[in-house]
């Protein structure tokens, strides 16, 4: 796929249930071999709610999603769609979709002047705090996109660098390191209930 294909806008009210859709698509997926369904379960719930989201944005997190523009000659006939089971059912995601053939198709959340004094004491970085592609769009370019954007963002608001959290088993730290960013540091954060969030700390210097 071309970037040209690909968009990404802030997220407004009327946007909230598109980017939930999006989480319930993406983020079990993702998880699925990771972490165990009941502690998917819980995350979904503390920090993926649409509540817990729209709290995020009053704590310095930007919300945006990303979409892929279809060839002006093909129907949007569905939108989301899935091929795993959670909770022993398989999901049912409602089709979703957009103007001018805009297909939502990744999300992205960002906190700029992010304060990490473990990766710099010179000033502020910005922190991906959520990069997803649906699971079909992975390979197409998506996540660079969607990575891109954010280091554009970033150097807008004159950050210093890039820092992300990634669980220490998703694969998603190759492509991470692929793009640039070194793991600096690994650090367990209680999330309560007994669970845990094991991250490596990962950061793009400028």
């Amino acid at each position: 796929m071309s970037p040209k294909q690909f968009s990404v806008k802030e997220v407004r009210e009327k946007d909230w249930p598109v980017l939930k859709q999006l989480v319930d698509e993406v983020w079990p997926a993702t998880f699925k071999d990771i972490l165990s369904e009941a502690q998917i379960s819980y995350m979904m719930e503390m920090m993926y709610s649409v509540a817990s989201l729209k709290k995020q944005t009053e704590t310095g997190s930007k919300f945006y999603i990303l979409y892929n523009k279809l060839p002006q000659d093909k129907t949007i006939r569905h939108g989301l769609e899935t091929d795993f089971q959670f909770g022993g059912k398989p999901r049912s995601i409602k089709p979703i979709g957009g103007a001018n053939n805009d297909v939502p198709c990744g999300y992205l959340a960002i906190i700029p002047q992010y304060t990490n004094e473990k990766l710099t004491t010179r000033g502020t970085v910005t922190k991906v705090d959520k990069i997803y592609v649906l699971p079909k769009t992975q390979g197409t370019g998506a996540g660079r996109f969607l990575m891109d954007f954010a280091f554009a963002e970033a150097k807008k608001a004159g950050d210093l660098g890039v820092t992300l959290n990634v669980n220490r088993d998703n694969k998603a730290t190759s492509f991470y390191e692929y793009y640039g960013f070194k793991n600096m540091y690994s650090e367990d954060f209680d999330i309560g209930k007994g669970y845990l969030m094991e991250d490596h700390i990962m950061y793009y210097p400028f």
